[in-house]
């Protein structure tokens, strides 16, 4: 009779397509919350349940598109405030006579981040923008409409005001005057 091998010489010749013999140990349940700290970590232990996803999605999809519109609308924002209309146009108020008058020295934005309400589309001729001002004396809001009439042509101004806190409306626009900032810039151009 042949000498029988034992089980570790067995295992040097054993196929190397055959399955190694399961090794079987019982689940331990997850930790509960009142179970206090866990000392170790079991790799078969049972995994703890965890939400739907669907539940999820509809939890943060609002605050997502949310974030983007407001994101959007920050976007378009800065967009305008530094255009050079809206810099033209603030340039022309700290030197206007009435705007340094009314509004003090060192005219700029009334906010940190300003807001620039209204339409601003060169493309079609249209501009019609209003923000907030303040200077050493007060605040108000300054509002700028001018138009292109043809597709070629200049914008023509129609509406350069400022408003200020206590509800006066100030023309900033004399068509009277030879002051007006943006006809100087129109007229020097069509000189040359």
């Amino acid at each position: 009779m042949p000498p029988r091998l034992s089980a570790q010489a067995c295992t040097a010749f054993r196929s190397p397509f055959r399955r190694p013999p399961i090794r079987r140990r019982n689940l331990i349940a997850a930790p509960s919350p009142n179970d206090g700290p866990l000392m170790n970590r079991r790799s078969d232990r049972a995994l703890p349940s965890i939400p739907s996803p669907g539940k999820i999605w509809f939890q943060t999809l609002p605050i997502f598109f949310g974030v983007i519109a407001l994101s959007t609308f920050a976007i378009f924002n800065y967009q305008k405030a530094s255009s050079s209309i809206v810099n033209a146009t603030l340039y022309a108020l700290r030197t206007n006579e009435l705007g340094q008058r009314e509004l003090g020295e060192r005219i700029y934005f009334r906010d940190k981040f300003p807001w620039i309400r209204g339409e601003m589309n060169q493309l079609h001729g249209r501009i019609d923008i209003r923000f907030a001002v303040k200077g050493t004396k007060g605040t108000g809001m300054m509002r700028f409409k001018s138009v292109r009439q043809s597709r070629k042509g200049y914008f023509v101004t129609q509406v350069w005001s400022l408003e200020m806190e206590d509800g006066r409306i100030l023309q900033l626009l004399d068509e009277s005057s030879a002051d007006d900032p943006f006809k100087k810039i129109t007229s020097q151009e069509e000189a040359s």
